[in-house]
């Protein structure tokens, strides 16, 4: 049999297209964003023609002033919670595409201090090792050493004179409103904002006063604490592009402890044995599928395919003859498979040949830190 579908095809947890685009809608119904459609010009990124993008804030403005000469940058963080996985790549291939396309700098902090105060690692240390561990992975998507600024907290530790300056202008009562947090949890949560909006403004500290922030849309509350701050203190506020959520393989919200992503640096043989199990949209039998077609709405593999490998009118054609049972859920797959083992080997291999001078040059510090020693070191854990 070919067709696969997953274990939990009605379950509770199961997701709707409507259900991933739950945190898009709301911040351009309740918090001012407004739709990606809506904008006079569009760059000429898959990101954005095949709705990874889906809303933004201020980003024609960021884009006139980009493409009039004014100093702009780029940033994106990750949590060193774990490696980088699919879902990691609308927002990071469309960070590499500014700075190929435009030269811009980018900007990537790797929040080891978030992940500690939020115990999503045991020890600063693990928070630490992961952090070098995605630096590598960032330069081998592809980032140039020339052009890419990678901040671990732990490491450069200027950036908490930056997020000093800005708590001034937040108070608790802010947080507990926006964060849901209470006060029994860590002073460590509560300050974090701060820290984020440090981030942001690296930037600007250092000339680039143009500055586009691309996140996934449930990051959008620390951009909006950002954005109402920063005024105070001289800063402008930076654009937002907002990516949408994609299914995990089971159908279900993607999630690093659900096990239901494909990570950057999956063997082959892993990668493949979770695309064979993924939900499905096709029917119980090849003769059924023959005859009654599938849905590629709620088809994981085709959701990959349209959004990462193929362009508007192939996808739209693939469609169709899945709706038609000319295609199998397991030929979908065997598709999706193909394309993921070109796109992860390639990126296992460029991550092989990152070296400690390859980080060298891109992770700030101040002060007198081995950067090179602290490389050879993790890479060896």
């Amino acid at each position: 049999m070919t067709d696969t579908k997953g274990d939990d095809e009605t379950g509770e947890d199961f997701v709707s297209a409507a259900d991933l685009l739950e945190d898009n809608i709301n911040i351009i119904k309740n918090f001012g964003a407004v739709p990606i459609t809506q904008l006079h010009e569009m760059p000429d990124f898959y990101t954005f023609s095949n709705g990874l993008i889906y809303s933004h804030r201020d980003f024609d403005t960021f884009y006139a002033a980009m493409k009039n000469g004014d100093k702009s940058a780029v940033v994106s963080g990750l949590n060193a919670s774990s490696l980088m996985h699919i879902g990691h790549l609308a927002v990071f291939d469309t960070n590499l595409f500014f700075q190929k396309k435009f030269g811009l700098e980018v900007f990537v902090p790797i929040s080891d201090d978030e992940s500690y105060v939020s115990m999503k690692v045991k020890t600063q240390e693990e928070g630490v090792k992961n952090a070098f561990r995605l630096a590598k992975c960032i330069l081998a998507l592809g980032f140039e050493t020339s052009k890419t600024r990678i901040i671990i907290d732990h490491i450069y530790t200027d950036i908490y004179n930056t997020a000093i300056k800005l708590s001034r202008g937040m108070n608790i009562s802010n947080m507990k409103a926006t964060y849901g947090y209470s006060s029994d949890q860590n002073v460590g949560l509560h300050f974090y904002p701060s820290i984020q909006a440090a981030h942001i403004v690296l930037p600007q500290t250092l000339g680039m006063r143009n500055v586009l922030v691309p996140i996934a849309s449930d990051e959008d509350t620390h951009l909006r604490i950002c954005r109402d701050v920063v005024e105070k203190f001289g800063y402008a506020k930076p654009a937002v592009l907002h990516t949408v959520y994609l299914p995990g393989l089971d159908g279900k919200k993607m999630s690093k402890s659900k096990g239901n992503a494909i990570f950057l640096n999956e063997s082959d043989v892993s990668m493949r044995k979770k695309v064979m199990a993924a939900f499905s949209g096709g029917q119980s039998s090849i003769e059924e599928h023959r005859r009654l077609g599938g849905n590629p709405a709620v088809d994981v593999a085709y959701i990959y395919l349209k959004s990462y490998f193929l362009d508007v009118r192939e996808a739209q054609a693939l469609a169709e003859e899945y709706r038609k049972g000319r295609v199998l859920s397991g030929e979908m797959k065997g598709m999706l498979v193909e394309r993921l083992e070109k796109r992860i080997g390639d990126f296992r291999e460029r991550y092989e040949r990152v070296t400690p001078g390859d980080l060298e040059k891109v992770i700030m510090r101040n002060g007198s830190v081995d950067i090179k020693a602290l490389a050879e070191k993790y890479d060896g854990e």
